[in-house]
């Protein structure tokens, strides 16, 4: 296989799949498998159809609407309808990425055999995808039960060749234009097909996926963060020690106390306060220094746990109703509901929010000189004239409390639809798209405590101080980034929006991880 082509087999995708194709325009094929299993599917719809009883999904309305017997001349019409009638979304568009993982998922689901869509459908999707076409796909219009139906209708309105999308280009065109110029042929919807587009929790799945593999760095960083503040503030690196933590046998703990340890390897900094700075003896330090690998540990156990879910949701075909081809039957479910994924979003958005407030709390602590053990105020080069890193952290601590708000969950939320026929519903896209938001902050928050802890360590290191390896070779890569810190005549613009992008692409861990071998 291609190492940029992505085969949608019968048996759902991965998370690495979902990123190649949303981050990285990875291309799809359908698996022949895909194809025969389409067929199969179809064959039970096409039977169903024929016959004079009514079916849900194939011979009636939907929702409120199910008792409703279409007619055979009227059925194209109704698969039509309900996608244009459901492409009701408002507001401003989501991101390009976030659209091309909620089609990719809806693919995985239209392969797996229990939609009852023509191969034809699913290969119209595959084409779009591959032509770098992109519906346009608008902030509101999800429940997050009976899929995320504004999002996804947006979408099949697309392969209608309806609606606006954006091309390659990055200009929003009509979609038939777009089809058109890449030769596809739009899709004439039949029985079953609009309601196969619609029905799926792809959108918020696809942006826990995106959100998990962005965590993970953001976790890793933050460990490496820690520990550098825990370095600059003379702290001890005793607390890190493995028999500590196997005592409290966390899986994350351990792996972020192991992670710190790494980093300040060869420090010539810590558990020298006394030393160093002539003060009595520090019992121990800080909470938010002492006890950072449990908070970013216990962090990371929820990253594990919303792993666990993405898996699973990725291995399931989520459509109402659903083929089961072996059976020749059509039967209605609630595997739709987004509940399941709802509950893990609001979960990484409490975490994120609490690790942006203990990072936001070392900076503090690094700016104060009644807490620093020696550094100048604020870190700045002349206190007074220069007002250092003072409103750093004022951005850091905004960004912290809109992390708070962003932590109260959406899937506790429930607005009956559909004429109470849809009486509970998950708002799992919403606890998506604030999650979304919750980890670009929390980037920015990491980086904020990375410019302030390596001008910490720069400052020691300028009073003869040997820094551990690991943090050298951060500085440096900083530096060779472009990140400049602040000095005699820069010290009114702290390049923090650079830090940030050296946080976010991974530039932070990879500098590490050249001194330390591979982090966790």
């Amino acid at each position: 296989m291609d190492m940029h082509t992505v085969v949608v087999g019968t048996s759902g995708t991965t998370a690495e799949d979902v990123i190649a194709v949303a981050r990285q325009g990875a291309r799809v094929e359908l698996s022949a498998a895909a194809v025969e299993a389409l067929r199969a599917a179809r064959t039970v719809v096409d039977a169903l159809a024929a016959k004079p009883e009514p079916v849900y999904g194939v011979s009636t309305g939907f929702g409120a609407l199910a008792s409703r017997h279409i007619s055979p001349g009227l059925r194209a019409q109704l698969q039509r309808n309900i996608v244009r009638s459901h492409a009701a979304g408002m507001g401003p568009r989501v991101e390009r990425e976030v659209v091309r993982a909620l089609m990719f998922l809806r693919l995985k689901t239209l392969a797996s055999g229990h939609t009852g869509v023509r191969p034809e459908v699913a290969q119209t999707m595959a084409d779009v995808l591959n032509a770098g076409i992109t519906p346009v796909v608008h902030e509101y219009g999800s429940l997050g039960c009976s899929g995320d139906l504004a999002p996804l209708s947006h979408c099949a309105l697309t392969l209608m060749g309806e609606g606006d999308a954006e091309g390659p280009d990055g200009t929003v065109r009509p979609a038939g234009e777009l089809l058109a110029a890449h030769g596809i042929t739009p899709v004439e919807l039949r029985e079953k097909e609009g309601l196969a587009l619609l029905n799926g929790t792809d959108g918020m799945l696809g942006m826990l996926v995106m959100a998990l593999a962005d965590l993970k760095n953001l976790y890793t960083s933050a460990d490496i963060t820690a520990a550098l503040s825990l370095e600059a503030l003379l702290g001890t690196d005793r607390v890190l020690a493995p028999e500590l933590h196997a005592i409290r046998p966390h899986p994350g703990q351990g792996v972020s106390a192991e992670n710190m340890l790494r980093v300040l390897a060869g420090s010539g900094l810590t558990g020298r306060h006394s030393e160093i700075t002539g003060d009595a003896p520090r019992v121990q330090d800080a909470y938010s220094v002492r006890c950072a690998p449990q908070v970013n540990g216990a962090g990371r156990d929820t990253l594990a746990h919303g792993r666990l879910v993405a898996g699973r949701e990725l291995a399931s075909a989520v459509d109402n109703p659903v083929v089961l081809p072996g059976e020749g039957r059509v039967e209605s479910n609630g595997n739709f509901h987004g509940a399941p994924v709802a509950y893990v979003l609001d979960f990484l958005a409490i975490v994120a929010a609490d690790l942006g407030s203990i990072t936001e709390r070392r900076t503090d602590r690094l700016l104060d000189k009644n807490r620093s053990h020696g550094l100048p105020p604020f870190l700045a080069d002349d206190a007074g004239v220069d007002s250092g890193l003072m409103i750093a952290q004022y951005t850091q601590a905004a960004l912290v409390s809109e992390l708070k708000r962003l932590a109260v969950p959406a899937s506790v939320d429930s607005i009956p639809s559909s004429a109470m026929q849809e009486d509970h519903v998950s708002m799992g896209w919403s606890a998506a798209r604030k999650l979304r938001t919750a980890v670009t902050g929390l980037a920015r928050i990491v980086a904020v405590e990375l410019y302030a802890a390596t001008r910490a360590v720069e400052l020691r290191t300028a009073e003869g101080m040997t820094p551990a390896p690991a943090s050298q070779a951060v500085i440096g890569a900083l530096r060779a980034a472009g990140v400049q810190g602040p000095g005699p005549d820069r010290f009114l613009a702290p390049d923090l929006a650079a830090a940030d992008a050296f946080v976010r692409d991974g530039k932070l861990v990879a500098a590490v991880e050249a001194v330390t071998g591979p982090l966790a």
